[in-house]
């Protein structure tokens, strides 16, 4: 037995956490604002001694400086940053003692584990793509022997309802999911309001917002055993 540990949209509070214990500890992006380099430099220290044997995470639409897709000329107009930014995404993917997964597979505990950042277009943040054949190019590359799949948002009907209960999950996602790659956990974050788990009997979904709407620290981590 492997136990997961789940974290998400910590958005720079993760210092208020003490995640349970576990093998494996999974973040599913944003775990800070706008991805400010001291944010990510802060994030990186504490994930990285967390006791947990193998650390996994993402980037989410927050970490605006990691998009590789994103312009700096647009980031330091609209978020205020300048920097180098190929740089610190090279420290991130470079980081001892935790593995950030960017549309790339690794194998922990006899698990194979896939993660990627992508979303359905949501304002001008980072990482997003347009619905349809655009994003479907993201979810082709899953594997179909993935184990356990995190994205930051979540499949269309899983964990993906707003306080207006309008759904925002994506479809594409849904289709890959449940038509080719049949993971046994898809792990996201991204709707703070839809925290928690759901299941289609081959699938197990887990929606592991940390914060709630007001960005503050409401939910406990998701353990969940494989």
């Amino acid at each position: 037995m492997t136990r997961i540990v789940c974290i998400s949209d910590t958005h720079e509070r993760h210092r208020e956490m003490t995640p349970p214990d576990g093998d494996i500890l999974i973040h599913a992006g944003d775990w800070t604002y706008v991805g400010d380099p001291s944010a990510v430099a802060d994030f990186l220290d504490w994930f990285a001694s967390q006791p947990h044997k193998h650390k996994v995470f993402i980037a989410g639409n927050h970490e605006v400086t990691l998009d590789p897709d994103m312009s700096e000329t647009y980031t330091a107009r609209r978020f205020g940053m300048v920097g180098d930014f190929q740089k610190l995404r090279e420290i991130v993917s470079s980081t001892e003692g935790v593995h950030y997964l960017l549309d790339r597979q690794i194998e922990i505990e006899g698990l194979k584990i896939y993660g990627s950042p992508w979303q359905p277009a949501f304002g001008g943040w980072g990482f997003n793509r347009k619905r349809g054949s655009d994003i479907s190019k993201a979810w082709a590359l899953i594997p179909t022997d993935t184990d356990i799949l995190i994205t930051h948002g979540p499949a269309y009907g899983q964990g993906d309802m707003l306080d207006t209960t309008e759904r925002v999950g994506c479809v594409n996602l849904l289709q890959e999911i449940q038509d080719r790659v049949r993971p046994r956990v898809h792990v996201f974050g991204h709707i703070h309001h839809s925290y928690g788990i759901t299941s289609d009997y081959v699938t197990t979904y887990i929606n592991a917002s940390s914060c709630g709407e007001d960005y503050q620290i409401r939910n406990a981590p998701i353990v969940y055993d494989l």
